[in-house]
């Protein structure tokens, strides 16, 4: 790319986030529908089950989600150049914002107007955050494996206190030996099929 086009890819990936930041209520997992209809179907610079895996990645790490995965597809489309671009558009709105609802909010949170406002705000973030889990089931969850492994997660979380990470963590390593284990049995299929050819060529 030139020096212009490498601005002006930035300049996209800065302003896509601009845009997101200020309506992701709920948190990184809210975003998931923002980010699908910016990344995939408009721009088409990521699928759909990457920005899952994008997401799964982030809250394996410290820090916000939604920022985690902004500089993650930052960097994936533009390396250490669009992570400062997307960071920085992530970053900016919901600093300026939560500042100053914060002096509004300290002023008139006594307000029964303000009280009442929080009543339908929380539900319908929960709503947000069970839509964005649809979606995520949707691409994550595709055999009865992937369902056991989820009903196993959720009764975990919802009934041993142990930290979301290690549950994360205990999930990508079953998943890599679940791997291994089909690329074994893919070898030894192949490794069959070729052996039955070697026969019938012989006979």
């Amino acid at each position: 790319m030139t020096s212009r086009m490498e601005w002006t890819t930035l300049w996209h990936i800065f302003i896509a986030f601009l845009k997101i930041s200020p309506v992701t209520f709920g948190g990184g997992y809210a975003m998931i529908p923002l980010l699908e209809q910016a990344f995939t179907e408009k721009k088409k610079w990521i699928k759909k089950e990457e920005i899952v895996d994008i997401l799964a990645f982030s809250q394996t790490v410290p820090g916000s989600i939604a920022v985690n995965a902004a500089t993650f597809i930052g960097y994936r489309l533009a390396k250490v150049p669009g992570a400062v671009a997307a960071t920085l558009g992530m970053v900016i709105p919901t600093s300026v914002i939560i500042v100053l609802l914060a002096a509004l909010f300290l002023g008139y949170q006594h307000l029964p107007v303000i009280q009442s406002a929080f009543l339908g705000i929380r539900p319908a973030i929960v709503a947000l955050i069970f839509y964005a889990a649809v979606k995520t089931g949707k691409a994550a969850i595709a055999d009865t494996i992937t369902v056991a492994l989820g009903a196993a997660a959720l009764i975990v979380l919802l009934f041993v206190p142990i930290h979301p990470v290690f549950v994360l963590l205990v999930g990508a390593v079953i998943g890599i030996l679940l791997g291994r284990s089909k690329k074994k049995k893919q070898n030894g299929a192949a490794s069959d099929e070729a052996a039955k050819r070697e026969y019938t060529q012989g006979r």
